[in-house]
């Protein structure tokens, strides 16, 4: 399994026996400027023609689609915040130019959202929202250390030149391997009615492989109307990243922070990461993501040597007979 090497991140292209690889390919999230509209995951669904579930609402929010799986590549979540709730507990008033939810006609309806640009409601006599929405979209990270790509049997999981993790379905056998091996809960086999598309077979984001090969941009990004989902070099992504983030928190946004950016994490650095708004797990997250084989090595090296004890102590009882 690759690691970071002593003079920096390593490049998961490389590591994968390209000799001459573009630059690593990803995804930027800003969630302060998601707007919920969903355009990400209608485009998601037309380029890679992904089925639909029903569109069924959750009951609990204006969701209609819950989390990442085989059927849906992006997940918008609407995580509604009761005031006092966050975890920073900051209510500086921010204007980023987003619109606020408020009673029809009442006072403010329309001044820009606070704390971050996300949507906020509230009462009509001026006070401070009662909650505001936080919006995210949610999608594969293409991590650096992927538990998946190690615990594939058939090679259907690979590497592709632009350091992303694509599953090819007409090699996947459908052992489901992959699916607890995966620290974010994103990878799943497709259920359907028998003839469906690709059924029992895992999937997830690509990042548009063919599209990345005609030099284009994915399907999601380019629908993304605020540019919360920014495609590009993930370095280059990184510093616009981190000058974003420093941006907010001081505009007074101190709840502001960055998630799977950092090439010392647990799984090596995200291709695709994220600026958030509050605490990981607020979002649906793990807080401290680690590459589920990271122990396999270890694991191995005990079980050989485990089975040569056993053999020699074996062998031994059984001379010792003679």
């Amino acid at each position: 399994m690759a690691r970071n090497s002593l003079f920096g991140p390593i490049d998961p292209a490389r590591e994968a026996g390209y000799a001459d690889p573009p630059s690593r390919k990803g995804f930027f999230t800003d969630t302060s400027v998601c707007i919920g509209c969903k355009a990400c995951e209608v485009a998601c669904k037309e380029w890679n023609l992904v089925p639909d579930e029903g569109y069924d609402l959750l009951g609990m929010s204006f969701d209609n689609t819950g989390a990442l799986g085989a059927n849906t590549w992006r997940h918008v979540a609407f995580v509604e915040q009761p005031a006092g709730a966050r975890s920073g507990g900051n209510r500086a008033t921010v204007d980023l130019g987003m619109p606020a939810v408020r009673p029809p006609g009442g006072p403010g309806s329309d001044v820009g959202a606070p704390d971050g640009g996300q949507a906020e409601a509230g009462s009509s006599d001026g006070e401070r929202p009662d909650f505001r929405w936080l919006m995210s979209s949610d999608v594969c990270k293409h991590c650096t250390h992927a538990a998946c790509l190690d615990v594939c049997p058939t090679g259907s999981l690979f590497r592709t030149e632009f350091g992303t993790v694509v599953v090819q379905p007409d090699i996947c056998n459908g052992c489901g391997y992959c699916v607890p091996a995966c620290p974010y809960g994103v990878i799943e086999r497709r259920k359907g009615p028998k003839g469906a598309r690709n059924v029992g077979v895992a999937q997830k984001c690509t990042l548009c492989y063919d599209r990345l090969g005609a030099g284009m941009e994915p399907a999601c990004a380019k629908a993304c109307p605020t540019d919360s989902i920014q495609f590009g070099d993930v370095d280059e992504l990184r510093e616009r990243a981190r000058a974003r983030a420093e941006t907010l928190r001081g505009a007074g946004v101190s709840e502001a922070r960055l998630y799977g950016d950092d090439p010392n994490d647990g799984v090596g650095g995200a291709g695709a990461f994220f600026l958030l708004l509050d605490e990981p797990e607020v979002y649906g997250l793990p807080p401290d993501p680690v590459v589920t084989t990271r122990d396999l090595p270890h694991m191995f090296n005990r079980a050989t040597t485990a089975a040569v004890a056993l053999f020699l102590g074996a062998a031994a009882v059984f001379l010792g007979k003679r």
